[in-house]
């Protein structure tokens, strides 16, 4: 009976049509290349942008005059919007198409990681940092449907591991420029984030050079040759979003499910990772950088492996096998306290996370109602956000009860044991991950990309495929006869 449920993790080999990873790769044209890495670095923006927050929270926490724990109210208020982001944008660019709806985003993205430089309160930072999730929660939508739907499904397993971990380069860049460049500052803290905005500036000015997603160029061509108008297509676009709810509302609640727990085990072991070493292992902020920087070169070995692997074990399997690698290091993460040791736990750790994370694109892209691949992928990874948007605050607050004594010079000194806290956290979370996916759909090597857009009728259906040669050319048999 086990068996045959592992048995059954593994995409069928008939399900699978790839000619192979190579010539797929060697197929591919220049602009399915550059959507791809532009989708890339606009997430990666994303991230970058984030974890300025988080690689200064002590510095932040003085420049307020506040408590760490009441700092990381910053980083739930910037997860909780990410929802309103995720809904606003996803639509607009499923109705729209996927250009100048991520283009704008990116800006917002610029204009409010440059606001957070100016801010010289903490009540103004918590504002901006709330504008900011808003602007932050539509780009993961945008940029994975856009890097991925132009690519052939053979290409899709690996493409997608490499697309998530420009969330592992984000942090990794921040990190460095924390380590290299901040302290040589004279603006402080404040540079981190002046770089961020130029970095998504200039992903909105590569985007912008662009052509259209081909999915949508296709589609438009279908529905000028229908004569159709804008507001014809709007109200279509409505109609079949809510027939798209109707039929799917139970896979939304699953994927909202599936994203919690992928997003407290992110949440988990990111966000106050550096915290933790500061204060519970007593490195200096120099050291907690390097690790940081260690932990997220193993989240980008993670994520390309793991996604590579899942084009052909399956997705829920490659998540599944990522994630008890995680369970089973998480001793090396909480108990050394030297840096070799703990920087490899950091190593291997995020390996696991940022690896089931690799998978989560293509699982969410093929999982989705296919002409909703920005709305429905990105509300579901927002929502997961919102949920787990206060992993930071459960954290701080546990470590607060939780303490443990160090030597800090010659002399003891108490303080908040975040190495017990992230232990249990992390261990709990693991469990609940494994048990959502195990349980779940998957709908390994779905050809999405054939699929109707949501503004053509009949989108909202599953089976409603795109056959743009053919409808055209009834169109014009239609306008000859008239």
């Amino acid at each position: 009976m086990a068996l045959q449920f592992l048995r059954n993790l593994i995409p069928k080999r008939e399900a699978n049509t790839s000619a192979g990873l190579l010539p797929a790769i060697r197929s591919l044209k220049l602009i399915q290349i550059t959507h791809f890495w532009v989708g890339w670095l606009a997430w990666t923006c994303d991230a970058l942008d984030f974890f300025t927050v988080s690689l200064t929270l002590s510095t932040l926490a003085k420049q307020f005059d506040v408590t760490t724990q009441k700092l990381t109210t910053a980083i739930t208020l910037t997860l909780l919007f990410r929802s309103v982001g995720a809904v606003v944008f996803g639509i607009l660019s499923d109705r729209f198409g996927r250009k100048w709806p991520l283009v704008c985003n990116l800006v917002l993205c610029c204009a409010f990681s440059l606001a957070s430089g100016f801010v010289n309160t903490y009540p103004q930072f918590l504002a901006v940092r709330s504008l900011f999730g808003i602007a932050m929660g539509g780009i993961w939508g945008l940029a994975s449907s856009s890097a991925l739907e132009n690519l052939p499904v053979e290409v899709r397993g690996l493409a997608s591991g490499i697309l998530q971990e420009g969330y592992a380069v984000g942090y990794l860049i921040a990190a460095v420029i924390n380590l290299g460049v901040v302290p040589h500052s004279p603006y402080g803290w404040r540079t981190l984030f002046w770089f961020g905005a130029g970095v998504s500036f200039l992903a909105a000015c590569l985007r912008a050079l662009l052509p259209e997603s081909e999915v949508f160029l296709r589609a438009k061509a279908i529905e000028r040759a229908r004569g159709a108008t804008t507001t014809q297509k709007t109200k279509v676009f409505l109609h079949e979003t809510k027939e798209m709810l109707k039929l799917h509302w139970k896979l939304c609640i699953y994927a909202v499910l599936l994203m919690s727990g992928f997003n407290f085990l992110s949440h988990g072991s990111q966000d106050l990772y550096p915290t933790y070493l500061e204060v519970t292992k007593g490195f200096s902020s120099r050291d907690a950088s390097i690790a940081t920087i260690i932990g997220n070169c193993g989240a980008i070995a993670g994520g390309a492996v793991a996604g590579y692997s899942s084009q052909y074990i399956g997705r829920r399997l490659s998540i599944v096998i990522c994630v008890l690698l995680v369970g089973a290091f998480i001793p090396l993460w909480i108990l050394p306290n030297t840096f070799g040791p703990l920087s490899a736990g950091a190593f291997f750790i995020q390996f696991g996370v940022q690896g089931a994370w690799g998978v989560i694109p293509i699982q969410l892209a093929e999982l989705s109602p296919p002409a909703f691949r920005a709305t429905f992928p990105g509300v579901a990874y927002q929502l997961g956000n919102m949920v787990s948007s206060a992993s930071s605050q459960i954290e701080a607050t546990a470590g607060n009860s939780l303490t443990t004594t160090i030597t800090v010079n010659g002399q003891a000194k108490t303080v908040q044991d975040y190495a017990t806290v992230q232990g249990i956290f992390i261990g709990t979370v693991a469990a609940y991950v494994v048990l959502v996916t195990l349980f779940g759909p998957e709908h390994h090597s779905s050809h999405f990309e054939n699929h109707k857009t949501a503004f053509e009728e009949g989108g909202g259906q599953d089976d409603a495929v795109m056959d743009d040669d053919r409808e055209i050319h009834e169109e014009d048999e239609k306008g000859s006869d008239v």
